[in-house]
């Protein structure tokens, strides 16, 4: 689903109830960025959203991942051969480099096809003159990030927080108390637009701030 937030925003929503894939966000411009590419099996899913706005993989100036699950980056090899930069945290790759053996051996991946160009750290990034604030937020794993675009009051979360929902901490590097202190974090930014890895957007000021007391209310106790 190609869901038009504005003129430069879009979002590729799964709908799917029966095969798990994340969302796919857009930001639209002279090179454009890509927001976590999902599976490589689901990957004629941004395909096709792409070419509605007559815009391919090749166009794309950046992927940024917001961490390094397969559901969101398996699909970065489409963008490797092309003038594509992958952008990551670097504690994110280095736990992925840390299980290179197991992902070779029983996933059949070559983390060459995943090799990042650029390491995202804490702070303002710039692309091509958008200015974007990176925050790292452990909790999922220990080098997501979520992407606040301050201009647009636009929030990337990765697989941080949900519509009503969190992220699990159960897999390799997740933690509990990472993520509820990550999630405290980004609930005082000045935010409109709510974008998850899975899930609804959230439109609205105060919809964003509803979802977040209601994250801390009802799941905080169990993580």
């Amino acid at each position: 689903m190609n869901m038009k937030l504005f003129d430069s925003l879009h979002a590729f929503i799964w709908r799917s109830n029966t095969a798990n894939n994340c969302n796919t966000y857009l930001i639209d411009g002279p090179a454009p960025v890509l927001i976590d590419p999902g599976h490589a099996e689901h990957f004629d899913h941004v395909r096709k959203g792409l070419n509605e706005l007559n815009r391919s993989p090749s166009d794309m100036g950046m992927v940024i991942l917001t961490h390094a699950h397969p559901d969101h980056i398996e699909a970065v090899p489409f963008f490797k051969a092309k003038s594509t930069l992958v952008a990551i945290h670097e504690a994110e790759w280095l736990l992925v480099k840390s299980m290179e053996p197991y992902l070779k051996s029983v996933l059949g991946l070559d983390l060459d096809a995943f090799s990042p160009d650029i390491f995202l750290k804490e702070g303002n990034f710039s692309i091509h003159n958008m200015m974007f604030e990176v925050f790292h937020t452990p909790g999922h794993s220990p080098g997501s990030i979520s992407l606040y675009w301050p201009e647009k009051k636009v929030l990337f979360t990765g697989d941080l927080v949900f519509k009503d929902g969190l992220g699990r901490t159960d897999l390799p590097g997740g933690s509990g108390s990472q993520l509820k202190e990550s999630i405290k974090r980004l609930s005082g930014l000045d935010t409109e637009f709510l974008l998850s890895g899975h899930g609804d957007v959230i439109l609205g000021k105060d919809r964003v701030k509803d979802n977040f007391e209601r994250v801390e209310r009802n799941w905080f106790r169990y993580i």
